[in-house]
């Protein structure tokens, strides 16, 4: 009985030693990969980021999907550089998904600094893998030009017949009341009195009076 429990602990000690050896692994393996210094990018791009029918969770449709190797210490301004080069676009935004985040919450890499936060996130994912995570990532491409305004001119609104009422009130007020008094007894030209009454006919043929 007693060999017996020796064995038992001798077995279970080598139990433990083999875990011990299990998490020194991949604690090396992860260090090793980190001190390689290389970082990979899962780049997708031309797709769309849709919700998956019936559960409804989001995954990226279309496009094309690729894997960037880039050294740790690359500044944000060269990774960009590579990217645009890889998808052919003139400017390219970067949006990546956090290890422990889905689709819906994805983060804008503008910068070195947001860059080094990203690759932090990932290496403290890796801790307890064997090997490294591929940061996933999305580029897409820059918004369209808003339209441009029409470059023809309305036409302003026709003030013809305001300017000429006005005028011809204008006209009226500059006439004297002389003129009018003058101008009321001037004779008809003989074709025209015959649309007149008689008696009315007579007075514009009689000669007109001016009065002082």
């Amino acid at each position: 009985m007693v060999g017996t429990s020796s064995s038992s602990s001798s077995s279970c000690a080598s139990f433990g030693s083999f875990d011990d050896i299990s998490a020194a692994a991949t604690a090396k393996t992860s260090s090793a990969a980190a001190a390689t210094g290389t970082i990979k990018f899962l780049c997708s791009y031309g797709g769309r980021i849709l919700p998956r029918y019936p559960d409804g969770k989001l995954r990226y449709v279309g496009g094309d999907t690729r894997v960037l190797s880039v050294h740790r210490s690359l500044p944000f301004q060269e990774l960009e550089a590579k990217m645009k080069e890889m998808c052919g676009w003139e400017k390219v935004y970067l949006r990546c998904q956090l290890p422990t985040e889905d689709l819906d919450a994805l983060v804008s890499v503008t910068s070195d600094e947001d860059l080094a936060n990203l690759v932090e996130e990932y290496d403290l994912a890796t801790r307890d893998r064997l090997l490294p995570l591929k940061i996933r990532a999305f580029l897409l491409p820059p918004p369209p030009p808003p339209p441009k305004p029409s470059t023809k001119t309305p036409s302003p609104p026709s003030t013809f017949p305001i300017a000429a009422s006005s005028c011809s009130a204008a006209a009226a007020r500059s006439i004297s009341p002389s003129f009018h008094s003058h101008a009321s007894r001037a004779p008809l030209p003989a074709d025209l009195r015959f649309f007149l009454h008689p008696s009315a006919a007579a007075a514009a043929a009689a000669p007109p009076r001016f009065h002082p």
